[in-house]
């Protein structure tokens, strides 16, 4: 009989659940852990009988059980950023399917912003933290974090550090991006964007000198402009090179949206990326491809170091004692068409 106007619901138990589904409590408890020792026939019966009785997982109940609050904080420089984006919907992908929820968060680069984010999810236990560090985040730092949480770190060189981590394979890519640029016949090539103080660009500008002195070629510190990881960022360090008595032909850039930025500065002066001026961005997000024109980019696969990190923050809390893991996510380099005419047609 329907329950009455008014009257209160009868509040199912799991104890209801388990003699619906004719299994024990225990049991019924197990699956509704997402045990993986229940048999899928024995899984399916419990899960039909919480829809037919409208029962409610009781998590806060369970993580009092467990010691485990069964979330994850993935904390990132700029929410904004496609790249950013990928990382986040790779992980969290992971982590819903081990029915764990994951909290985001942005530092905006700024170092107080993240030791304020650490210090409020620590404060609500979360079981791990997905880090992407602020430039100048000390070890010390990190170790403390490993005292409360497991952590996972997206930068990979942390020297000394033992916590489980995994990046981008920087200096590959950025050699083959800048090989490519003087296959093509370039030698005044720029690189463009990223905070100065990061340990990224750090490793992808020490790759660019590099690969250009390998070639023969002077590094000229005027053509290398750190900015802000943004469109805008791009837009107006395009605009500083192209006003140099000796302005480049090519820019390498940081990343794909400082490349989407340069794209747009170069329209604006009038020319066009691919016929008067090559550019190559790093990360290949969904955006790349559809970009007019499309954009030559180095592919870093963000969605799957999202998931790797997920992966490696699961194996953590299931073993803490298990050994240390640094994966280096692989990159290639995509031609479309921002490089499509090699600089010796560009001068006829």
């Amino acid at each position: 009989m329907p329950n009455a106007p008014g009257r209160r619901r009868k509040h199912v138990t799991l104890k209801d659940v388990a003699e619906a589904a004719n299994v024990s409590k225990a049991t019924a408890s197990l699956v509704l852990s997402n045990n993986p020792r229940i048999s899928a026939a024995t899984r399916q019966r419990v899960l039909d009988a919480v829809d037919a009785l409208g029962y409610v997982y009781n998590q806060r109940a369970a993580s009092l059980r467990t010691q485990r609050s069964y979330t994850i904080g993935l904390i990132v420089t700029d929410v904004l950023n496609p790249y950013s984006a990928e990382l986040t919907s790779g992980a969290e992908s992971v982590l819903a399917d081990q029915d764990y929820s994951l909290v985001l968060a942005t530092t905006d680069d700024d170092f107080e912003k993240q030791s304020r984010i650490i210090r409020t999810m620590l404060e609500r236990d979360v079981d791990g933290l997905i880090l992407g560090p602020v430039a100048g985040t000390a070890t010390e730092a990190l170790q403390n974090i490993m005292q409360h949480c497991s952590l996972v770190l997206t930068n990979p060189y942390y020297e000394g550090l033992a916590a489980d981590c995994v990046g981008m394979d920087d200096e590959n890519g950025t050699k083959w991006a800048v090989g490519r640029l003087i296959q093509q016949g370039h030698r005044r090539i720029a690189f463009v964007g990223g905070y100065a103080t990061s340990s990224t660009r750090q490793r992808r500008l020490h790759s660019y000198r590099d690969t250009l002195r390998g070639q023969g070629i002077q590094v000229d510190p005027a053509l290398c402009i750190d900015s802000p990881v943004t469109r805008r960022g791009g837009y107006d360090a395009v605009h500083q090179l192209l006003n140099l008595a000796q302005p480049p032909s090519a820019a390498y850039c940081y990343s794909d949206v400082i490349a989407f930025g340069v794209m747009l500065g170069l329209r604006a002066a009038g020319l066009e990326a691919g016929k008067d001026f090559a550019v190559i961005g790093f990360d290949d997000v969904p955006e790349a491809s559809l970009w007019h024109p499309s954009l030559t980019t180095v592919s870093a696969d963000p969605r799957g170091l999202g998931e790797m990190a997920a992966q490696l923050m699961l194996r953590r809390i299931a073993s803490p004692d298990a050994p240390v893991r640094r994966e280096i996510m692989p990159s290639h380099l995509v031609l479309r068409d921002s490089t499509g005419t090699p600089l010796s047609l560009l001068s006829d």
